[in-house]
């Protein structure tokens, strides 16, 4: 039997755990950002996730990713109901965890990058709908660009590096909210407001708090990279959020905890790939562009009038490629050793285009077939609710369910 290293172990299924929380912690954040009629439609959505994506990770998600397909677009079936992985199996990626750790760990992964999409699409989609795009997004999407660059396929073996992200979470998902804003159109009370900013404030919070094991269990061990990469985090979060409630308060005249917290979670994307690549100093450099640039990329939608209802596109979208870019300006060897070319900060170019190139066609790719594939299972199943469904709200048109319990009680009614 192979001895495993009993802290990296341990800190992995902490980790595995952190990322878990983020899901019901999205749904916490967006559930505060819907209306008081669709907090639980939009719930629901993210804790599906938490269900159904782990049945199909099981039976072959996990294989499509990391099984096979050296230089290609996606894995095999080899190891579809996780066959072959026994308890003594070791990811071979460094030879220090059980392969179940590692299974776990990346299924968390395959569970929140869908459900980033669904604060985009709120109160317009009906549930069965997004069953089906649940499932055929993973499978034409996410689990190819996984294999492509985390499971030694295509884009690694370019020289296209993520640490823990930026492409195959954040940029893909943003995109692919975007397109689906495009197909599903503009809701009909656009007027709407959050029920709930102390709710938000709990989901970012945990967000926050989660993306310490995204970014730093992105490493797959304890080591000098785990502890960057988990201050680079919260470095970036925190001077994206200074700096988003900075520009916001110039533009607008006050302070907003809405705009704070949103501004953490840009930084907080933005990072994402440069995480355990990039020198501590780059990192305010980091958060700051990003939440400039997030800012302003929600007033464009604003301006263009894209019913983003809750800036997906504006914050993950925008903050992943804007990550990805920047991490093929400070990626330095100096840093990780699995930084073979340098970054443009430190005089050289390549590494900096296949980054760029890559992100901007992970995008297009992902805003193509979303929009083509909703396109499609609206063909067999109403992708947007009916007008009536949505005035009523999705809780109840859809879910038969209320968030709240406003009945008057026999006293009040006198």
């Amino acid at each position: 039997m192979t001895t495993i290293d009993i802290g990296s172990t341990g800190f992995m299924l902490l980790s595995a755990s952190l990322v878990m929380l983020m899901t019901p912690a999205l749904a916490f954040f967006y559930g505060g950002m819907a209306t008081k009629r669709n907090i639980l439609g939009i719930m629901i959505q993210s804790f599906a996730s938490l269900g159904w994506t782990t049945v199909l990770w099981f039976f072959f998600g996990y294989s499509l990713c990391f099984s096979g397909g050296a230089g290609g677009f996606l894995g095999n079936l080899d190891k579809a109901c996780l066959h072959g992985v026994s308890l003594n199996s070791v990811f071979s990626g460094n030879g220090k965890i059980p392969e179940l750790v590692f299974i776990a760990y990346q299924m968390m992964f395959a569970i929140i990058t869908p459900a980033l999409i669904t604060g985009a699409f709120v109160n317009r989609v009906t549930f069965k709908s997004y069953a089906i795009f649940l499932t055929l997004w993973q499978v034409f999407v996410y689990y190819p660009f996984v294999h492509m660059i985390w499971g030694g396929g295509f884009l690694a073996q370019w020289g296209v590096l993520d640490f823990a992200g930026g492409i195959v979470v954040h940029a893909i998902a943003g995109f692919a909210a975007l397109a689906s804003v495009f197909y599903v159109g503009a809701r009909v009370d656009k007027n709407s407001t959050p029920n709930s900013i102390p709710l938000v404030a709990i989901g970012s919070g945990m967000l926050w708090f989660g993306w310490y094991g995204f970014n730093a269990g992105s490493e797959l061990q304890v080591d000098n990279i785990t502890a960057l990469a988990f201050l680079n985090t919260d470095v970036a979060a925190s001077f994206a959020t200074a700096a988003w409630v900075a520009v916001e308060w110039i533009r607008e005249g006050r302070p907003k905890l809405l705009g704070l917290l949103t501004g953490s979670i840009a930084g907080l994307a933005a990072i994402t790939p440069c995480a355990g690549f990039v020198p501590l100093w780059s990192a305010p450099i980091i958060g700051t562009v990003a939440a400039v640039l997030c800012y302003f990329a929600v007033q464009l939608k604003n301006k263009m009038k894209w019913d983003d209802a809750l800036d997906v596109w504006g914050v993950h979208g925008v903050g992943g490629v804007l990550g990805s870019i920047l991490l093929g300006v400070f990626a330095t060897k100096a840093v990780n050793p699995a930084v073979v070319t340098e970054g443009l900060a430190f005089g050289q170019t390549s590494f900096f285009f296949k980054e760029t190139i890559t992100v901007i066609g992970a995008s297009v790719y992902a805003f193509l077939f979303t929009y083509i594939m909703l396109a499609l299972i609206n063909r067999v199943v109403r992708v947007r609710v009916t007008e009536a469904e949505e005035k009523i709200g999705l809780d109840m048109a859809q879910h038969g369910e209320k968030a709240y319990d406003d009945a008057q009680s026999p006293s009040q009614m006198g």
